[in-house]
């Protein structure tokens, strides 16, 4: 399989620089429509769920082959505007988890009622005003959003604010082509959507599959995984692969326990907070790209869920491929674009070695 690498690259700019945070996708679903123009069509439900269906492939009426769902949750970690201060600052809530002091002093872009995004800022107090009893204390700083309003008149009339309004991190996708590296806010889970539209692009191509190949770019992954389900229940799928940017823990760990390391290859866990994963569907998976010599991770998490855990529970076989993103939820992530190309490979590989009888044993 050929992959244009320049391609991927600007693929994951497109997607990483598009602003979605959860319930507000609507700009990654362009990216996706834009690279699916000409050979599959793509819908959207009132979730903001993208559905990829390839031409040639329909939803309706009899089922000759079995039905493989892929899924990447298009939705990024972010915030709303809960409050419009007197003073034209602003209170907010997040949408999704980010570290302890991870948007403190961060720039961020707000969205106003003209559909607008104004560059702002997530502020603390200054160590100037702090006093000694907050220091002695260690409470954590009170965080706001500000883009430069002095009243709550300027901030809905001038600035046109509103409450309700998505913001998102700011920062701007950069890629350092000797060495392979990209530099981006919303790897997780934009580097699995990348790699999953190269996938299925590649498995559309094909005329020699036992299996029809259909795709998700889901919404509301990081508020509850509540995009997936919708998406599976219009989908009907008989298996799933699920496609994560996951965090790399090779910054973390002492050498002997790191399992997502940059340049390994896609991750595939056997265990999270929302899902056993279907062993002899992860078996499979693992020889498949042992077989085709293809890089892959395996790991056991503690923590963490994914798009899995909902379409599991219908009664589904899933599998997740999780791209190794450093530093998942924070403003800035950093990631592998070779893991980005692999983790495409490993997927048409798999996929291409379904046939009915082995989805049958899973």
């Amino acid at each position: 399989m050929k992959i244009d690498r320049n391609e991927v690259v600007r693929l994951l700019e497109r997607l990483s620089n598009a602003k979605g945070p959860s319930g507000f996708e609507d700009e990654v679903i362009d990216v996706v429509r834009d690279f699916c123009d000409g050979w599959a069509t793509v819908e959207e439900n009132t979730l903001r769920d993208g559905l990829i269906v390839p031409n040639g492939t329909g939803l309706d009426g009899d089922r000759a082959r079995p039905r493989v769902m892929m899924d990447a949750h298009g939705d990024e970690v972010g915030g709303m505007v809960r409050t419009i201060r007197a003073n034209g600052t602003m209170g907010f809530v997040t949408l999704g988890r980010f570290p302890e002091g991870a948007l403190c002093g961060q720039d961020v872009l707000v969205r106003n009622a003209r559909g607008e995004w104004l560059h702002g800022t997530i502020g603390v107090k200054p160590p100037h005003f702090t006093s000694a009893a907050e220091k002695a204390a260690h409470v954590p700083p009170e965080m706001i959003l500000d883009v430069g309003a002095t009243s709550a008149e300027e901030a809905r009339e001038r600035f046109f604010l509103r409450i309700g309004e998505p913001f998102v991190v700011a920062t701007q996708f950069t890629f350092d082509v000797e060495r392979g590296i990209a530099v981006g806010k919303a790897f997780d889970c934009r580097a699995g959507v990348a790699a999953m539209l190269i996938a299925l692009r590649e498995l559309a191509s094909r005329d020699d599959l036992s299996v029809d190949v259909i795709a998700s770019v889901s919404a509301q992954e990081e508020v509850g995984e509540r995009g997936v389900a919708a998406a599976a229940r219009t989908l009907d799928p008989d298996v799933a692969y699920m496609f994560e940017g996951c965090p790399a823990d090779d910054t973390f760990l002492a050498p002997d326990e790191v399992q997502t390391a940059l340049h390994g290859g896609p991750m595939f866990r056997h265990f999270d907070r929302c899902m056993i994963t279907n062993p002899r569907y992860q078996r499979f998976v693992l020889d498949a790209a042992e077989a085709a010599g293809l890089r892959v991770q395996e790991s056991v998490r503690e923590g963490g869920g994914t798009d899995g855990g909902p379409v599991h529970l219908m009664d589904v076989p899933c599998v997740v491929s999780g791209v190794p993103c450093r530093y998942i939820h924070t403003a800035t992530s950093i990631c592998a674009i070779d893991d980005v190309i692999e983790s495409a490979r490993v997927a048409v590989e798999v996929i291409s070695r379904m046939t009915p009888e082995v989805i049958c044993g899973f």
